[in-house]
């Protein structure tokens, strides 16, 4: 089983299991992920991989030299030949790929064009005389990765959300803006509110769909 401290240190690699770790610690992080033998890790290999290099803290020819022993260090060796080859299938372009790739011992990099094979076909594969599942290697890296730009897309709905608040701000008082949102959700207004609507909002919602105004104020903007 694999020790709590470990699945704690994992976030700092992205590994959504988990909370943060010092940089320095990464290293010792990835070594013990490949030696614990734990399938729900090495099935997150690729986001470890791609979270790491990412931040400029995986470091191949550092790293291999924590591993004394010839099987886990050749469990390293297909975990990152297993991560290029499901990027390849995702049709994902990193800039570190090629280094990371040529680095790589040359019997390693012949197996890249087989993993791509059975990752792309769904198949089960060996990993140090170990059967991993394509298909849970794919989605766990989907899951990831769907979670995260969710979590992007909300972030981008908010900010423009109060992008716009700001916009209006600068244009409507208050209660325009508060009619201005009532008519564009189609809610009833009352006489006194449509009169005013159409008294003052909009005379300048009119203004703010001229097109030949649009362009200048675009033009102002770019000088």
């Amino acid at each position: 089983m694999v020790k709590d401290e470990l699945i704690k240190r994992l976030s700092a690699l992205g590994f959504p299991l988990f909370d943060m770790e010092e940089p320095q610690n990464i290293n010792a992080t990835i070594v013990d992920v490949v030696k614990s033998k734990d399938f729900r890790l090495w099935e997150g290999f690729p986001i470890i991989l791609k979270n790491s290099e990412g931040k400029g803290l995986f470091n191949y020819n550092e790293l291999k030299n924590y591993f004394k022993n010839k099987v886990d260090k050749s469990s390293l060796d297909n975990l990152i030949v297993i991560s290029l080859a499901l990027y390849r299938n995702l049709s994902l372009k990193f800039s570190w790929v090629d280094k990371l790739y040529k680095s790589l011992p040359s019997d390693k990099k012949t197996k890249i064009d087989d993993f791509l094979k059975k990752i792309k076909n769904n198949e089960d594969f060996e990993v140090t005389n170990r059967v991993m599942s394509s298909v849970r290697l794919k989605a766990t890296f989907n899951n990831y990765f769907s979670q995260a730009q969710s979590k992007l897309n909300d972030l981008l709905s908010v900010k423009e959300q109060f992008n716009l608040e700001y916009a209006m701000s600068q244009i409507f008082s208050p209660k325009q803006k508060e009619l201005f949102l009532k008519k564009l959700n189609r809610e009833k207004l009352t006489k006194t509110e449509k009169e005013y609507f159409s008294r003052a909002v909009k005379k300048k919602i009119l203004a703010l769909a001229n097109q030949e105004l649009h362009n200048l104020s675009r033009k102002l903007l770019e000088e």
